[in-house]
């Protein structure tokens, strides 16, 4: 089984640095052509995907639908244990205006957003699921930034750090008890089309 974990394409939030958590901000005309960037590049590779599933925010929803649309392949019904983090009073502020109002240490205060364990919790019974409603078929997932990053560090502790890009790929293999990165945070899709 292989899962396709894809972090949802621009937003004008996201161009500004804004936090966008739970808000649901939609794609930009620029998240929509990484969108179909991606379709294209997975129409390519070797990979055979089966379904696609997203976050029901609408940035991942209308993300999900373009490569779907691409692929020919069904799109389920939206999981809410694959929203972005809940951000709380820091949603819609850039990196400025928190640690203006904050300071620097804002992710240590009580702002109202969703715990790193919550996340990671979330994210491992959502692929146990998958694996118990999928067996051995390809599933891409359409996700959020911070969401996945927590997914990750569930999975791998430290090891992937790195920021994730809009609309990068990163391909876990399923193999007895574990996913085994084939692929991370993989944008060559979008760069090759800034050249």
């Amino acid at each position: 089984m292989l899962i396709g974990l894809i972090r949802h394409g621009l937003t004008d939030w996201n161009a500004v640095g804004k936090i966008q958590g739970q808000s649901d901000i939609p794609l930009n005309d620029e998240g929509r052509r990484q969108a179909e960037m991606l379709g294209d590049r997975l129409l390519q590779e070797p990979y055979h995907w089966d379904y696609c599933i997203t976050s029901s925010l609408s940035r991942a929803a209308e993300t999900g639908k373009i490569v779907a649309a691409k692929l020919g392949i069904p799109l389920l019904e939206p999981d809410d244990r694959i929203r972005e983090r809940a951000y709380g009073q820091v949603e819609g502020m850039t990196a400025e205006a928190r640690e203006a109002k904050w300071g620097k240490d804002w992710k240590l205060l009580s702002l109202g957003q969703e715990s790193d364990e919550a996340l990671q919790v979330r994210g491992l019974a959502f692929l146990e699921d998958m694996t118990a409603r999928f067996p051995g078929k390809n599933v891409l997932v359409i996700s959020h930034g911070g969401f996945l990053a927590q997914l990750y560090t569930a999975l791998y502790k430290d090891k992937y750090s790195e920021r994730l890009g809009n609309l990068s790929l990163t391909i876990l293999e399923k193999n007895e008890q574990e996913w085994n990165p084939l692929l991370y945070n993989c944008t060559r899709h979008i760069l090759q089309k800034q050249h």
